[in-house]
């Protein structure tokens, strides 16, 4: 490496402690540290060192001390703010204008002047003497000379309407004829600008004064205007503070707001169905709350009623209507007599035998489907005595509050439920599974669940029933039933020990809360149908259950799909259904969905067989593995709903 000049620079001089090359660049950082170096390489230039000289020579070149220097000047240049020259630029523009119109009107005179006068060029230096005098706050009116001492302060807010509803309810006080902000919806354009609050004063709606004017010529004012909506308002004095908890909800009622005359605002209101998850996000109304579908996170939320207020009007509706016999009352209903006493025209021998079964799809039940049997296992449960034994006395066996939902009794039930998100552990017991069956049979639930079972029967099992009939010599007991006497069954009863029972040719049956506990604890998931009416029993913390509804098809896919389906024994007893058998279907299933309807987790119309086992498999799954809304007293015991 050579110098710029061609020749090796002379040895330095030891005693020479700076280099008059980088003397100026010395209050530099990089310089500092480069005059450092050269001065320890001057000292080692004698000791013969592999590479001094070489490096000594690099470091004294003139280019890289230059470079340097550059390098400093944008280093300090960057990091220093710029000062404006001055700040009165648009002083200085008026200074040269007087000068150049006396001065002689030559062509470039004339142009200059044409440009400085020009709004554009104006403005670019008025934005410059703003930034450069750093004034960027309003300029306030002055005040006037005389102010009232009295008077309040007035507020000003400006919201820009985009098709979207303000969010806010007014009304007038009772005690000053004010025109006031009743409520603040949560979510709304009022509530995400932060400047309207409940009890703040209305003064000014768009220059129209308030005062003197009812609140729905308010209200049709602020519908008129469109962009910008500006207020005068007085704000509250003593504004409260709540915390706000969200809480979730079931609603077990359905409720419109158009059919509410009590409602503050029905525009407000929000209308919602049975077993519709809601989101509470305010509570601070006594009356009416604040709420949100699960399913509409990103709008507003409207107003219904609280649990105080919907229980009350459930209960002086109920009151209202004009007397009706309780369900209870009635023995039977005449289709269902009808339909059982079909039934009871088989064998008795053959019916106890479990030889007879309802065949709604031509040869697609095996004969060990039928018997109940299989080569590896047998599937309990599915004897037809049972079922005969559910549709004949369950209902003798229930309260009044299950057979009549729509009675005194449900009028005091609370119509909110509070759930929780609820994740099965991988180590938890299994949920219970429950199919809710309609009251006439032919829907499949029963062909379902043997299906079901039959996929895995290592996972998916039924419980046993209990009963008080003599065992046969070909049963085994805890295989076709738990076979007690009536006194233990009476006993088990009184203990609450049944999810149903009743009784049929004298003898008891049910399904016990032991023997669903039993396939639990055994690592299984239970799957059982319930009449509807035996659902709530089933709702419990340790049971848990995922409620499926099999709901039947439209009755022409009924008609062709059930057409050759009938009841078939040993002794060809043929019992085909017939058109009202099928309206029957599916007017129950509309009651039962109608009234029971908040407890289903699930609904599946089955319309194929294999279609809909399809269906009830992967919803049988997402219940053991998916995240679920359940009741909050079934993780927190102590909550109240």
């Amino acid at each position: 490496v050579q110098s710029e000049t061609g020749k090796a620079p002379p040895p330095p001089q030891k005693k020479k402690k700076k280099n008059a090359s980088v003397q100026n660049g010395e209050n530099g950082r990089v310089s500092h540290i480069l005059t450092s170096v050269i001065e320890e390489l001057s000292l080692m230039f004698d000791s013969k060192i592999n590479g001094v000289g070489v490096l000594y020579k690099l470091l004294n070149t003139r280019w890289l001390q230059s470079l340097v220097k550059v390098y400093e000047c944008l280093h300090q240049f960057v990091r220093r703010q710029p000062v404006p020259i001055t700040p009165q630029a648009t002083a200085v523009l008026r200074e040269v204008t007087e000068v150049l119109r006396e001065a002689p009107q030559s062509a470039d005179v004339k142009e200059l002047k044409r440009l400085l006068r020009s709004p554009h060029f104006k403005a670019f230096l008025t934005a410059h003497d703003v930034v450069a005098q750093k004034d960027f706050d309003p300029v306030l009116p002055p005040l006037p000379d005389h102010i009232p001492e009295n008077e309040e302060a007035m507020r000003i807010v400006c919201l820009v309407k985009n098709k979207q509803p303000l969010g806010a309810t007014i009304k007038r006080d009772e005690l000053t004829r004010d025109i006031v902000v009743a409520r603040v919806i949560h979510g709304g354009l009022a509530d995400r600008s932060g400047l309207l609050h409940t009890g703040d004063k209305l003064v000014e709606v768009n220059g129209v004064q308030v005062e003197g004017l009812e609140p729905e010529q308010v209200i049709h004012i602020l519908a008129q205007s469109q962009g910008t909506i500006m207020f005068k308002l007085i704000p509250i004095s003593e504004r409260q503070v709540h915390s706000q908890t969200t809480l979730y909800v079931r609603a077990m009622a359905d409720y419109c707001p158009l059919q509410d005359p009590a409602i503050p605002c029905a525009d407000a209101g929000m209308a919602f169905r049975k077993g519709e998850i809601l989101q509470i996000v305010d509570q601070n109304d006594a009356l009416w709350w604040q709420a949100r579908k699960l399913s509409e996170l990103s709008v507003c939320a409207g107003l219904v009623p609280s649990n105080h207020l919907l229980k009350r009007k459930q209960r002086e509706f109920w009151w209202s209507q004009p007397f009706q016999p309780h369900l209870c009352m009635k023995n039977t209903i005449s289709t269902v007599c009808r339909k059982i006493e079909e039934d009871m025209l088989i064998d008795e021998k053959c019916v106890e035998a479990g030889k007879s079964h309802l065949l709604l799809f031509p040869l697609c039940c095996t004969k060990e489907e039928v018997y109940g049997y299989n080569e590896r296992f047998y599937i309990a449960g599915f004897r037809r005595s049972m079922r005969l034994c559910r549709r004949k006395s369950l209902s003798n066996q229930l309260s009044c509050y299950s057979r009549c939902p729509s009675s005194c009794y449900s009028s005091v039930a609370s119509p909110y439920e509070e759930v929780v998100r609820y994740q099965r552990h991988p180590d938890d017991r299994h949920r219970l599974i429950v199919l809710v069956v309609i009251g006439p049979s032919g829907i499949g639930v029963n062909e379902l669940r043997q299906r079901l079972i039959g996929i895995n029967p290592n996972q998916y099992r039924g419980a046993v029933p209990h009963t008080t009939r003599p065992q046969k010599n070909y049963e085994e007991e805890g295989r076709e039933y738990h076979f007690v006497t009536r006194e233990t069954f009476e006993s088990m009863v009184c203990s609450y020990r049944f999810l149903e029972y009743g009784e049929y040719k004298d003898h008891l049956y049910g399904t016990s809360i032991d023997a669903v506990r039993t396939v639990l604890d055994e690592g299984r998931i239970c799957i059982i149908d319930l009449e509807p009416q035996a659902i709530q029993g089933a709702r419990t913390h340790e049971l848990k259950p995922y409620v499926i509804f099999i709901k039947p098809p439209s009755i022409s896919c009924l008609m062709s799909t059930r057409k050759h389906a009938r009841i078939i024994t040993e002794y060809y007893v043929n019992l085909p259904f017939k058109e009202e058998d099928f309206q029957e279907m599916e007017e129950t299933a509309k009651k039962i969905e109608s009234q029971f309807g908040q407890f289903f987790d699930n609904v599946i119309e089955n319309g194929s067989l294999q279609d809909t086992c399809v269906q009830l498999l992967s919803s049988v799954r997402r219940a053991q593995d998916e995240p679920q809304w359940v009741p909050a007293n079934w993780l927190c015991p102590d909550s109240q709903s």
